[in-house]
């Protein structure tokens, strides 16, 4: 009988264990928290700002200019189109805006279009004609243009303290704005923020084609000739001002692109 029993036991046991709770497993084991990644100071000198965005250039994000080609050919170093405040621009950096225009691709063939409209007209006539003469009114051209964006834009804008760079307005009529552009002609910004008369552009024009007079032929170094010069370079930048003004008009219309 108590063998019976032991055997009967024995068959129960498994069963009647299986039906009893079983210890929960153990919780696993908290991970080891990460140490936050410090932060690194490059982060913050890499990361970029509005003002960074300006220009794609190393002299256009120094300068807050941005050079969008007018046309998608005419250089347009200098002009600010996104900013309205901006540090001055230091005596290199003005350099550097006139040096970028006046060796820009572009610049030669538009100086060989105009020694080519000069050989046409067979201007001055002691050059005469053939490819010689043509060397020599390219040259001109060259130097006349040349010698004036130095002088209105680094010379006298650093003797001066007068701000070279061109403010587009951007945004009201079309008379209001086209004012505005020929208007920059005579009044400036200072390098403290200040307007005042533009200097710069007069003295730095007339000394220019007073220069000229070095290497224009003898029966041009007149003063009708020079007045001439003057004004024909006054009558560029102006036309500048105006296509500077309204190129982001004709970029979004025209074009239909947002952004330079």
């Amino acid at each position: 009988m108590f063998l019976r029993i032991l055997i009967v036991l024995a068959f129960l046991a498994p069963s009647v264990l299986a039906q009893q709770p079983q210890p929960p497993p153990p919780a696993p084991a908290p991970a080891e928290s990460q140490p936050a990644k410090p932060k690194d100071a490059k982060d913050d000198q890499n990361r970029k700002t509005p003002d960074d965005q300006i220009g794609k250039s190393k002299l256009e994000k120094e300068t807050g200019t941005v050079n969008d080609r007018i046309f998608e050919v005419l250089p347009n170093y200098g002009t600010v189109e996104t900013a309205q405040t901006l540090p001055p621009l230091t005596t290199g950096q003005k350099f550097r805006l006139a040096t970028a225009g006046v060796f820009d691709w572009s610049a030669y063939p538009f100086n060989g279009a105009l020694a080519a409209i000069a050989q046409a007209k067979n201007d001055p006539q002691s050059w005469g004609q053939g490819w010689a003469a043509y060397g020599k009114r390219y040259g001109e051209s060259f130097a006349d243009n040349s010698i004036g964006t130095y002088m209105t834009t680094a010379i006298f804008p650093s003797l001066l303290h007068e701000d070279p760079r061109y403010y587009q307005l951007g945004k009201g009529r079309f008379v209001h704005r086209a004012y505005h552009a020929v208007n920059r002609l005579f009044v400036a910004r200072t390098d403290r923020g200040d307007d005042r008369f533009n200097i710069s552009e007069s003295l730095g024009n007339a000394v220019a084609a007073a220069i000229s007079n070095a290497y224009h032929p003898p029966e041009d170094r007149t003063a009708a000739r020079n007045a001439s010069s003057f004004g024909f370079l006054i009558l560029w930048d102006g036309l500048s001002n105006e296509l500077k003004e309204f190129w982001p008009d004709i970029r979004r219309k025209v074009l239909h692109k947002e952004t330079p």
